[in-house]
């Protein structure tokens, strides 16, 4: 990469809603970030913990070929709910290929070391697996979405 190469991406980052960028090219490894005080580091992760403590009973419209679905997710212990975030930037798949079915939806059981999701980033595919057994009581992301480092993508309840 050449310099304006490099400074029309941090043009592009700074105006973006991205908070981390890891690039490797030809040799070179650029990574950027933005905000990244220990203070706002913290922060983040006490909001997570408080959002995370804030599932309740709630009821959502979903609309999948142009019908309308609502879902009733039931309450859950707050303590049993795990947060799976998003390790890196990248495109969310909720499974392998388009005919495929996804690889955790709402109520299924998974195990430590499962795949979760597919996140592709700058061209590799990244399994992501669950950290805990349980059950899957929320999906945050939308397949072919895409996340952010640190963006919740499931909630599961241990069990």
């Amino acid at each position: 990469m050449d310099y304006k190469e490099i400074e029309e991406l941090i043009k592009t980052i700074d105006n973006s809603g991205l908070t981390y960028l890891e690039i490797e090219s030809n040799g070179t490894k650029i990574t950027m970030r933005k905000g990244t005080s220990n203070e706002e580091s913290t922060s983040v992760v006490q909001n997570a913990q408080i959002q995370e403590n804030k599932i309740e009973r709630v009821v959502t419209t979903q609309t999948h070929d142009d019908d309308k679905k609502v879902i009733d997710k039931p309450s859950v212990d707050d303590e049993n709910i795990r947060v799976v975030t998003s390790p890196i930037v990248g495109t969310f798949y909720e499974s392998s290929g388009p005919d495929s079915e996804a690889f955790a939806k709402v109520g299924t059981q998974v195990k430590k070391g499962q795949t979760l999701c597919i996140i592709e980033a700058m061209k590799l595919m990244n399994e992501i697996e669950s950290e805990f057994d349980g059950e899957v009581v929320e999906v945050l992301v939308k397949n072919e979405e895409m996340v952010e480092y640190g963006q919740e993508l499931f909630k599961i309840a241990l069990k």
